[in-house]
């Protein structure tokens, strides 16, 4: 029986080498028949988003990053050649560094790329590179956060000797970004202490007209790549987001874009049965009751692919995480993402999984093929590739036999056609369930929230440090001179003194700390 249901629910695309098995989800054989009129508005929903539909209404633009990988979609001829044009000249650029047409100022070849960036504009590029990056022409690290001692931490691993051939990369859409903005100030003073001209190692991937573009412009970038207003950063890595880093490493950037087209083209059929999106989305919503009650456990079964939970993270939980429904209703909409990599897991949280509480479903990625070459037996008859595969199975079947649902996909090796393939299977996914639950996977207000308040610790933060005397005072004492909240002042008081801006005396509770200059 549990092969029957098996071969009856396994869904294959030969030409692509891609599988999707949903037996292990035990999905009603009516539930597609009761979810029929929410599918057929998905698949409306996906055929006027694809048509340049306006999809984020907050800022009146399109999203059209289906579009990057087959531009004939795109409504306009201005569009597609906003497309193929970059495409063409971020190749041109990549074979111009690699042979040395494009050198240092003082003559060298660029030997490294540093990525400067955070969401989006780093997790897809992480992604990419971490999965088919191994052989890299152009090694690569990257600043994806404000933190300091991170960025000190790159700084020491590429070394003060080798940032004169270390090509920088700035990926910002608004180029006001603050964590781009403050990385890219880090990376300049490195450069400038070393005693080089940060513009002419520099290249800016921009919105025309932004602050970035104006920067790079005024400090003579060695080139400007455009990133569209159209193309959100958790939908990226194949526009110019991805493609400029991963041609600079020598990745196959063609591959990646018709192995998402091949997905695009199987998924976009509007048949349930064949649809390896919807059918993602239909097992989500089944699962969770569509109201996100199960998280999503990630577990890829590849080494290369480890970025692959955190890469969903962003796309799934920025894109479904919605206080409110496309009608104005509160509905608290989600998918928590979290997980790490297989047989890794055996050591880990699967204890939990398989015996803990049961408030998940997993996903399991194969990957066929254990390596290129020949392999040593680990034991009579047995090679590390067949313990992976009997981990990923029996994990499976134990999970199972304790109740918890599974999927699992699989594809043949980790190429960049099948990267190309995974993000454009679960891109798909993503606003197929969106449209099944009613809301915009394309707005993210709640973000846009964070970086306000932000904005305002930062403003309180400098009137505290404007407020400090020689004479200590207490944290509500200051709060009063400032009509400030008493605990945001604490706060901006413990980091200026656990940064040397402050002498903090220690009382008993935080109401009896007292702070000077």
């Amino acid at each position: 029986m549990a092969f029957d249901r098996f071969s009856q629910q396994l869904l294959r695309y030969p030409a692509l080498g891609f599988s999707l098995d949903l037996s292990r989800m035990d999905i009603p054989a009516d539930f597609h028949d009761s979810m029929k009129e929410k599918i057929a508005k998905a698949f409306a929903d996906m055929v006027a988003l694809e048509a340049g539909a306006i999809a984020n209404p907050d800022e009146g633009r399109m999203v059209g990053h289906y579009w990057l990988r087959n531009p004939a979609l795109a409504p306009t001829e201005e569009l597609r050649l906003a497309i193929t044009e970059p495409v063409r000249a971020l190749k041109e650029f990549a074979a111009k560094i690699h042979s040395g047409a494009i050198l240092t100022p003082a003559g060298e070849k660029f030997q490294r790329v540093l990525v400067i960036g955070i969401g989006g504009s780093a997790l897809g590029p992480q992604l990419v590179s971490a999965a088919l990056g191994r052989a890299a022409r152009m090694p690569i690290d990257f600043f994806d956060n404000t933190d300091p001692d991170g960025i000190d931490a790159v700084l020491a691993s590429i070394g003060e000797k080798n940032l004169s051939t270390t090509l920088v990369l700035v990926i910002s859409k608004s180029g006001g970004t603050p964590e781009t903005r403050n990385g890219m100030l880090e990376a300049k003073a490195a450069y400038e202490n070393a005693g080089l001209d940060f513009g002419k190692h520099t290249v800016a991937i921009t919105g025309e007209g932004s602050k970035l573009d104006k920067y790079a412009g005024q400090h003579q970038f060695i080139a400007r790549f455009p990133m569209e207003d159209w193309v959100g950063g958790r939908t990226s890595v194949l526009s110019t987001v991805g493609l400029v880093p991963a041609a600079l490493q020598g990745i196959d950037v063609d591959a990646m874009l018709a192995g998402a087209a091949a997905m695009d083209a199987e998924t976009r059929v509007q048949d349930v049965a064949t649809n390896a999106s919807m059918q993602l989305a239909l097992a989500w919503h089944h699962e969770g009751k569509g109201k996100g009650e199960k998280d999503m456990v990630v577990l890829p079964y590849k080494d290369s692919l480890v970025l692959m939970s955190k890469y969903l993270q962003q796309l799934v939980m920025e894109s479904l995480g919605k206080e409110y429904d496309l009608d104005g209703n509160k509905v608290y909409q989600g998918i928590a993402v979290y997980g790490n990599k297989g047989s890794t897991d055996q050591h880990a949280y699967v204890q939990q999984l398989r015996d803990g509480v049961a408030n998940f479903f997993a996903t399991f990625i194969e990957v066929r093929k254990g390596r290129n070459g020949a392999s040593i037996e680990v034991e009579p008859g047995n090679t590390c590739a067949d313990f992976l595969q009997g981990f990923l199975r029996g994990t499976r079947s134990a999970l199972y036999q304790s109740g918890r649902r599974s999927i699992t996909l699989s594809l043949p090796e980790v190429t960049p056609f099948h990267v190309g393939v995974l993000i454009a299977l679960y891109e798909r996914a993503v606003s197929f369930y969106a449209s099944l639950v009613n809301i915009n996977a394309y707005h993210q207000p709640g973000v846009e929230a964070g970086k306000k308040a932000a904005a305002t610790f930062l403003e309180i933060l400098n009137a505290v440090r404007g407020s400090l005397t020689s004479t200590p005072q207490s944290a509500e004492e200051i709060a009063a001179t400032l009509h400030a909240d008493a605990e945001d002042v604490y706060h901006c008081l413990s980091h200026l003194a656990a940064n040397q801006a402050s002498t903090c005396l220690m009382g008993a509770t935080p109401a009896e700390d007292r702070f000077s200059n």
